[in-house]
């Protein structure tokens, strides 16, 4: 099975990447988030894939960090959730943003991704929040979580709690720059300053 491809980026749009790989091009299905990271046309690439083997087709699919490449194969072995859906998932949410989503059971972050009801959303609650706790490289806890992080979910919190609906709120909160060093009070004042215009 391929686990990594090592080239020049030769296409891409949102939907999929092209890699040319000692003269092999290599389509490769990859998410937004993903799509998002890559360097433009022509450059060095490296990006870790997942070998998707049916009777008739094989189909690779792409990340550029070993984190979503994880996190896909896990959604993956749940039960109606295939390749497509999976990419689809973290097309909507970023992968560390997911585990984080799942580990306090926010079911409504879940929906909020385009394409996942409230079924699907607590059946990945369900299959996967033991799985991910016990796998080392999901564990972030409150005390180890980077500051900016913990920093988001408090600013979320907050908003959500004044009454903002979840999706205004986080729409608004992309206007943060969420680098650190960042404060809770300028987030917040961003934040706010955004809605206002709304």
């Amino acid at each position: 099975m391929i686990a990594q491809l090592s080239g020049t980026l030769l296409q891409k749009s949102p939907q999929q990447v092209v890699i040319d790989v000692g003269g092999v091009g290599y389509r490769v299905m990859v998410s937004l988030t993903s799509f998002s990271q890559l360097p433009d046309a022509g450059a060095p690439v490296t990006i870790y894939t997942h070998t998707h083997l049916r009777e008739d087709q094989l189909a690779l699919f792409g990340f550029t960090t070993r984190e979503e490449k994880a996190v896909f194969q896990k959604l993956i072995g749940i039960s109606g959730v295939g390749p497509k859906s999976a990419l689809t998932i973290l097309s909507g949410i970023p992968a560390m943003e997911l585990v984080a989503a799942i580990g306090r059971e926010d079911v409504l972050r879940l929906q909020s991704i385009p394409g996942i009801g409230k079924k699907t959303a607590e059946r990945i609650i369900i299959e996967l929040k033991d799985k991910l706790a016990k796998d080392e490289q999901f564990f972030v806890s409150p005390s180890t979580a980077p500051p900016a992080r913990r920093i988001y979910d408090d600013v979320l919190s907050a908003l959500t709690n004044l009454g903002y609906q979840r999706l205004v709120a986080e729409n608004a909160m992309k206007k943060v720059s969420w680098q650190e060093p960042i404060t809770i009070e300028n987030a917040i004042r961003v934040t706010l300053k955004e809605l206002a215009k709304s």
